[in-house]
């Protein structure tokens, strides 16, 4: 008699799999991982029979709660090289938790097919900056950090992508600061806190829209499944210090373009899969009509 099917150690193997990209990923550039756990955990939901709508919320849910663990986790490496301002992280925190509250509301009526598809659109905006890492590189906008206005703007944005995404916000929190005059190693290790802002009330939003939804798999708290947060975040410890250390260590640009073409990947999967959902039950309820020969569709 075998402990594990083969179905159930693939998804193991995939979920610790994810884990531990997720960690270096955000030690090492900052980001809090969503870009690499959000696919791997829709295709095993789908495996696991979960329905798109579900799937895709529970995806994104899921990954925020992963971003907790790796956020924090890369923010005190980064903290003890004195390489996070908390200043920052400070000043921004009210204007990035608002517009994590505005994410959550919009994904809570938003269907499966949208969600991916702002998905995959951000991933492949993402993609640029990776593949071309350079090219902002010695550019620089603003002599401090936006204030006023510019910030609450710009922090609302953040929290409200990023809750949309399932991500950590760690791009566009690394790009702004290195705009901004500040150096690269501090605009990292304050994105990694930026994640946790981010993961903590996006993750206890995610839980209670998704409270009391039918369709949810086994060891789920509303739209976050504590089998797969536990079994991410566990691996995920031991990378994030790793990707940490590389990124104080190593010039990570060929690392980022590789990961570049990664994402290039994954959005155009996630688009594919956006378009087909979209057109696919548009041409459904029309062979449905014309079937029923009903006029009122």
């Amino acid at each position: 008699m075998t402990l594990l099917s083969a179905d159930t150690l693939w998804l193991l193997i995939a979920m610790l799999s994810a884990g531990a990209c997720a960690g270096f990923t955000a030690g090492l550039f900052g980001i809090g991982g969503g870009f690499v756990v959000v696919p791997v955990l829709l295709v095993i939901f789908n495996k696991m029979g979960v329905a798109d709508n579900v799937a895709v919320h529970l995806a994104i849910g899921t990954s925020l709660a992963t971003i907790i663990t790796t956020s924090l986790r890369a923010a005190r490496s980064h903290s003890k090289r004195n390489a996070v301002d908390f200043t920052v992280v400070k000043s921004w925190a009210p204007w990035i938790i608002l517009g994590v509250v505005v994410g959550l509301v919009i994904a809570s009526d938003a269907d499966a097919s949208l969600l991916v598809g702002v998905f995959s659109a951000g991933v492949l905006l993402l993609s640029v900056h990776f593949l071309f890492p350079n090219w902002l590189a010695h550019k620089r906008l603003n002599k401090t950090m936006p204030e006023g206005r510019a910030k609450a703007t710009l922090a609302t944005f953040l929290g409200g992508i990023s809750a949309l995404l399932g991500i950590g916000g760690g791009t566009i929190t690394v790009l702004t600061m290195t705009l901004s005059n500040r150096p690269i190693h501090q605009a990292i290790g304050t994105a990694s806190a930026f994640g946790a802002l981010i993961a903590i009330p996006g993750t206890l939003g995610f839980i209670i829209i998704g409270w009391g939804k039918t369709g949810l798999p086994l060891g789920s708290l509303g739209y976050v499944n504590a089998i797969g947060w536990v079994a991410i975040s566990a691996i995920s410890l031991l990378t994030a210090p790793l990707g940490a250390k590389v990124a104080h260590n190593l010039n990570p640009n060929m690392l980022k373009r590789a990961f570049g073409i990664y994402l290039v990947i994954t959005g155009t999967f996630m688009l594919q899969k956006s378009v087909t959902s979209v057109f696919g039950n548009s041409v459904l309820k029309e062979s449905y009509c014309v079937s029923a020969n009903s006029g009122k569709c």
